[in-house]
């Protein structure tokens, strides 16, 4: 393997610790934030159209070889920094569920900033790379029109609608395997992958409010404390779910234009697979959304993950969070998805990040820092789930370290009242799933609230800058940030 990298005492691929009397700062045509699915496809397109450039890609996590949860083996998360769910090549999604929605109805919001049919010609292509580097041929979702209907007028009776989108299912692990031939593709090309490292701020000259700012790179630290500046002709910020914060505050001290966007509260549920049976074996994935009185925000299932397991996440400051997993080959007894509510906010409040946070850090607080677990019946009963009725219930709980206790008590008054109101409306397409011994694990939280201003070819208001991803508000998943990053790098092979 040819990797290229800056001048390192440490791994062949990429940056973890300089030396100390090398020349720090470097210069590239394109400089990428983030190594997940965004950043990924940016340098494949680049690569593909334009295979001189050269790319520099610096991820504050690791190479996807070294992404081991080290709570698979002690039991419990030991508190890892960062996190090695959500850091590192490939990103958070990937290690979620492993999941690519084929319809550009899903996955955010970018076929409103580029055209549907750009988006799914985008989705085509960037499919297409994903089965070169392995995934599976197979598609989940189209082979039962006849029941699909079925399920559909059920919901329609229900209140709700049926998103009934194809879908390529990696799997956990194998998403891994396919993301690590993507990393060896990569570093055989050329591109400077530079792990362990931190993007600590964008260089910007000139003044934004005359539109005369320009990027003209970025500064980086590494683990071992070394900074220096990468200095680039383009600038790719793809810093994903986790990096959101940070990409709000740099808009702000930047003068980036963006606004607040929706922010994504509510829980990861849990329950036998005979209760999703038919909806597993049909669509795969259940796209369901609602909009339940009184409040009528809307509410939507996410991330299904049939024989999966829910999973844990930490992310800075050490909030933890919940998601799940979903494996090829390796299967539980339970299905798990999320139910999230969506929050608008209008003036004078514009920091949905921050409001979410706390919703989490009050969640945390009432599980002794663990991820809360509550009975759906408990719930309408008013009361507290205690650790001895889990282990009576049908429905075992697959995050085995998960605290038993009261969701109500930390999530919102609105949120919760459209969350239940929202399953009992599923209850009657999808009969048990609003059931007693149903698991609700809170706090499940997606942060990519604050939407950078862009054009379609994601140029912001500071020249050479461009803004991709969920940490840009404009996708929600792996497939949609995906076809952003390819989108982008064919925009700057153009160019080049």
């Amino acid at each position: 393997m040819k990797c290229v990298a800056f001048p390192t005492q440490g791994d062949a691929k990429g940056v973890s610790v300089l030396g100390s009397s090398c020349n720090l700062n470097t210069t590239v045509d394109v400089v990428i934030v983030g190594a997940g699915p965004a950043g990924i496809f940016t340098a494949l397109a680049l690569l593909k159209d334009a295979p001189s450039t050269t790319i520099a890609l610096v991820e504050k996590g690791l190479p996807i070889e070294r992404r081991n949860c080290p709570k698979a083996k002690v039991g419990h998360c030991v508190g890892c920094e960062p996190c090695r769910i959500t850091t590192g090549f490939s990103g958070a999604g990937a290690f979620s569920d492993g999941k690519l929605s084929l319809s550009h109805e899903v996955g955010g919001d970018l076929p409103e900033l580029i055209g549907e049919d750009v988006a799914q010609a985008a989705i085509k292509r960037v499919d297409d790379a994903y089965l070169s580097f392995g995934a599976d041929e197979h598609v989940e979702g189209i082979d039962n029109p006849g029941e699909v209907k079925d399920i559909r007028r059920r919901a329609i009776q229900a209140g709700l609608k049926l998103v009934d989108c194809p879908i390529r299912h990696l799997g956990t692990e194998k998403a891994q395997e396919i993301y690590g031939r993507i990393e060896d593709h990569l570093c055989d090309a050329g591109v400077r992958l530079l792990f362990e490292t931190e993007c600590t701020d964008v260089i910007i000259e000139g003044d934004a409010a005359t539109d005369s700012a320009a990027c003209k790179g970025v500064r980086v630290r590494t683990r071992a404390g070394e900074e220096f500046s990468i200095i680039a002709e383009k600038t790719v910020v793809a810093t994903g779910r986790r990096g959101a914060d940070w990409l709000e505050r740099l808009c702000g001290e930047h003068d980036i234009e963006h606004a607040p966007g929706p922010v994504d509260i509510g829980v990861r549920i849990e329950m036998r697979n005979e209760i999703m049976e038919r909806v597993n074996n049909v669509l795969y994935e259940s796209k369901l959304i609602g909009y339940p009185n009184p409040f009528r925000n809307k509410v939507r299932t996410f991330c299904q993950n049939p024989g999966g397991f829910v999973s844990q996440e930490n992310y800075d400051g050490g909030l933890a969070v919940v998601n799940g997993h979903s494996y090829k080959e390796r299967k539980s007894e339970n299905t798990n998805l999320a139910i999230l509510c969506t929050h608008n906010f209008l003036e004078p409040f514009n920091q949905p990040i921050a409001y979410a946070k706390k919703i989490g850090e009050l969640c945390n607080a009432l599980g002794a820092g663990h991820i809360l677990v509550q009975r759906f019946g408990d719930i309408l009963d008013g009361k507290r789930t205690w650790q001895k009725e889990l282990s009576r219930s049908n429905v075992r709980p697959t995050l085995p370290d998960a605290v038993a206790g009261d969701v109500t008590a930390a999530l919102p008054y609105r949120t919760m009242t459209s969350i239940i109101n929202f399953m009992l409306a599923v209850d009657e397409a999808i009969p048990g799933f609003a059931s007693a011994e149903t698991l609700l694990y809170a706090p499940e939280l997606k942060f990519y609230s604050n939407r950078v201003k862009m054009d379609a070819n994601f140029d912001t208001n500071i020249a050479n800058l461009h803004c991709l991803g969920d940490s840009s508000g404009w996708t929600r998943g792996l497939m949609m940030a995906s076809v952003m990053g390819c989108l982008m790098g064919e925009y700057l092979a153009g160019e080049a």
